[in-house]
């Protein structure tokens, strides 16, 4: 979990009084990030749009590699262990007609 300083956390109201300023925070790199919260409760994070592009693209990465990892451990399934798709499809009670 991520840990947030107490100048790095500010209130919905407070933000939407001072839009602003936080944002200039956050664009300067005076601030990393800036939680906010409402009913005492953390419901989102602000950041630089680099740092999201950053992140997006990491996650993006990592969701390749995990497909990647999956298709190599099916190349791995001898032939023998194939399934038919028509006989999974009439397993079902589906056709490709309907």
């Amino acid at each position: 979990m991520v840990a947030y300083r107490r100048d790095e956390i500010i209130s919905a109201t407070d933000l939407a009084r001072n839009v602003s300023a936080t944002l200039s925070s956050i664009v300067n790199n005076v601030k990393e990030k800036v939680a906010i919260s409402k009913n005492n409760k953390l419901e989102a994070v602000l950041i630089d749009i680099e740092e999201y592009e950053r992140l997006k693209n990491a996650y993006e990465l990592m969701e390749h590699i995990e497909i990647a990892k999956i298709v190599e451990e099916r190349r791995k399934t001898p032939k023998e262990q194939y399934l038919d798709g028509d006989e999974v499809l009439k397993s079902l009670g589906l056709s490709l007609d309907d």
